[in-house]
């Protein structure tokens, strides 16, 4: 039989991966925080500084709020080896930071602690006897290594390249022939958008999407980031589809198998996600074990230790370990899957998302629907419908949480005077 097998391709929603190059004053920093505001969409954003504290110019002002500023992380960097790079992102992936804003990336290249000092000071070594020739050999590997990591990153990324002026002589004459990155050259191809700023004007120079090709804005910002959002947004979420497979009722052991298999190979287990029931936020990896174990031949056993003649045959083996009752799938007058699946996003437009919040949506839930509940699991169709409609409604607000948080005051106050 063939290992290899082709399957219809898609374009799964990807998370960007942004370049911006230009000299010092560009604009390379102000764009980038802009993109990231837009990209983050509330969450974090993280950025990675070492040029001496440069972003911090951008932070708002305590007290000040005329003077406005963007909101974000911020990690100071002065000895940029690939290794620091490496666990700042994981340390970006602990955070839970939406967006990673590396500024500069350069500086890994042609800074202290770059790969290019690194290849000075491994042609220095004893052990080496070819010089800088044979000593690009383990850094090509720390630079592969720092890719890989920045690369895979779950969640946005935004790098800055300095550029500096390239020249070529001709005999006595010299001739400017453009501009050079600091950066390992063809590094711009690691990049879906490389946008080269000139005085605060961005213009796209490579790209995936062909709604960017050749596009020039001066000083682009959140409606320029929202065309990328957009091209991003055009296909598929690979989590997303999983999980409407576990709420079909077409959804088989086996095929549940199937599923944790793909998630797994693809490192989605841990992908951050809202139970269809309960609208509680999880990961993908416990939702599968839970639908999983209600459709278990044998419920007794963890699938870590399922013999594999209990299997159906060419059925891949996984390690969803115990997984207990799926219950009730319900019926017309219980809240739809879809509802439950975006009543916790609407929640967190109106600043009731975290998870330690979930006592402040059952009272808010209560409130407008007029009566109380112990879990959204209780919610008939309509009074769903009726919640998404209110959260939907203040979501658009321009001051959401404040709007959201005095309607159900307001809510609360009328019921004490009745």
């Amino acid at each position: 039989m063939n290992a290899f097998s082709f399957a219809p391709a898609t374009r799964e929603t990807a998370r960007a991966r942004i370049a911006l190059q230009g000299p010092g004053g560009s604009g390379k920093t102000k764009t980038g925080l802009r993109f990231a505001e837009k990209f983050a969409n509330g969450g974090a954003i993280g950025v990675i500084d070492t040029e001496r504290g440069s972003a911090l110019k951008y932070a708002p002002v305590p007290g000040r709020p005329d003077l406005g500023g963007h909101e974000f992380m911020h990690l100071p960097m002065a000895f940029c080896s690939p290794e620091n790079l490496i666990a700042a992102v994981r340390a970006a992936e602990e955070a839970r930071i939406a967006v990673l804003f590396v500024d500069s990336w350069s500086h890994f290249w042609a800074g202290k602690g770059g790969l290019l000092a690194r290849v000075e000071e491994e042609s220095k070594k004893a052990s080496n006897r070819g010089g800088k020739f044979t000593a690009w050999a383990p850094v090509n590997d720390l630079e592969q290594d720092m890719l890989d990591a920045l690369l895979n990153f779950p969640g946005h990324v935004i790098v800055s390249m300095r550029t500096k002026n390239d020249y070529s002589m001709e005999g006595k004459n010299v001739t400017k022939v453009g501009v050079k990155t600091v950066q390992r050259e063809g590094s711009e191809y690691e990049f879906d958008v490389v946008i080269d700023m000139i005085e605060g004007t961005g213009t796209v120079t490579k790209t995936r999407y062909e709604p960017l090709y050749n596009a020039s804005v001066h000083h682009p910002g959140e409606d320029f980031a929202e065309v990328i959002l957009e091209q991003l947004g055009q296909g598929v979420d690979p989590v997303q589809a999983i999980a409407d497979e576990l709420v079909a009722d077409t959804l088989t052991y086996p095929r549940a198998l199937e599923l944790h298999a793909q998630a797994k190979a693809r490192n989605l287990l841990g992908a951050d996600l809202l139970h269809p029931k309960t609208g509680e936020p999880g990961k993908l990896g416990e939702l599968i074990a839970e639908y999983g174990a209600a459709l278990r031949p044998q419920p007794a056993q963890s699938l870590a230790t399922t013999p594999a003649d209990s299997s159906p045959a060419g059925q891949p083996q996984s390690s969803m370990g115990d997984m207990g009752d799926k219950g009730d799938k319900g019926d017309k007058g219980v809240a739809s899957a879809p509802q439950m699946r975006m009543m916790h996003a609407c929640f967190a437009k109106v600043g009731l998302g975290a998870k330690d919040q979930r006592e402040e949506r059952l009272r808010a839930t209560g409130l407008i629907i007029g009566r109380q509940v112990g879990t959204a699991n209780e919610l008939t169709f309509d009074e769903a419908a009726t919640l998404l409609d209110t959260l939907t409604a203040y979501g658009d607000f321009d001051n959401p949480a404040d709007e959201f948080a005095a309607m159900v005051q307001g809510l609360a106050d009328q019921l004490a005077t009745t």
